[in-house]
């Protein structure tokens, strides 16, 4: 963020062009308490969307992998749609979404946060369902386990590491797909639509205001993926204090 702001300084002189003034940060935070009211009705349409994306895409991405791993034919199903989904840009996807339901919906910007943390979470439980203790697996085997019992008791519980890897990786990106698709038509009452609007008018302060709304929502996701993690996988805290 400095080197940016150097930079952009540096091209301001060099240009000279009509440098784009920052607040002072006693009226950025003046603004965040005198209108908390507006900044925190932004700050939950956004987190909502974003929540509700991390989770149906973490849910989905973790059973698709699951059944990636159980069954041949799913991963000749999904990996090249994922392949393809992924190469396409997030503005494209967003601008379909937009035309497919009403302007007052919040609806394709939570598929869009839902496609976004699909493959995060995809990639890690996949990962994490081949890195198995062949010590564990040959154990089962001898048991004469069913491949149900062996996903159960052993790579599930292994791949749960993984999995809370991707959601905290997803936790911020989450956030971020939910600004950035506000961006692209649709209901002007989120932070990502604020904050265009206001940063481009007298108001610099106000919009600075719902930035910082929004980095809170972004820790507040962070600690949350930490602390699910920390009360699910009790033995990787275990691990973690040895």
């Amino acid at each position: 963020g400095v080197l940016f702001l150097v930079a952009w300084q540096v091209w301001v002189v060099i240009s000279d062009v009509q440098p784009f003034v920052i607040p002072r940060p006693s009226a950025i935070w003046q603004a965040f308490v005198d209108d908390f009211d507006l900044v925190l009705k932004a700050s939950i349409v956004t987190g909502m969307n974003a929540l509700v994306g991390l989770v149906l895409g973490s849910v989905f991405g973790f059973v698709i992998a699951v059944l990636t791993n159980r069954f041949a034919f799913v991963s000749e199903l999904v990996n090249p749609l994922a392949i393809t989904i992924a190469a396409i840009p997030a503005v494209v996807i967003v601008g379909v979404l937009n035309n497919m339901y009403s302007l007052d919906s919040q609806i394709p910007r939570r598929i869009m946060v839902t496609i976004s943390v699909f493959f995060v979470v995809f990639v890690q439980v996949a990962k994490g369902l081949r890195q198995n203790d062949a010590t564990q697996m040959e154990l089962m085997r001898s048991y004469a386990a069913s491949p149900f019992d062996t996903l159960k008791k052993v790579r599930l519980p292994n791949t749960m590491p993984f999995f809370f890897t991707g959601v905290r990786t997803a936790a911020p990106l989450a956030l971020i797909i939910a600004l950035v698709s506000e961006y692209f038509g649709g209901t002007q009452n989120g932070l990502g639509s604020k904050i265009s609007g206001t940063l481009n008018s007298a108001n610099k302060a106000l919009g600075f205001a719902y930035v910082l709304g929004g980095a809170i929502v972004g820790l507040l996701f962070f600690a949350g993926s930490n602390l699910l993690e920390y009360l699910v996988v009790p033995w990787r805290r275990r691990a973690r204090s040895k």
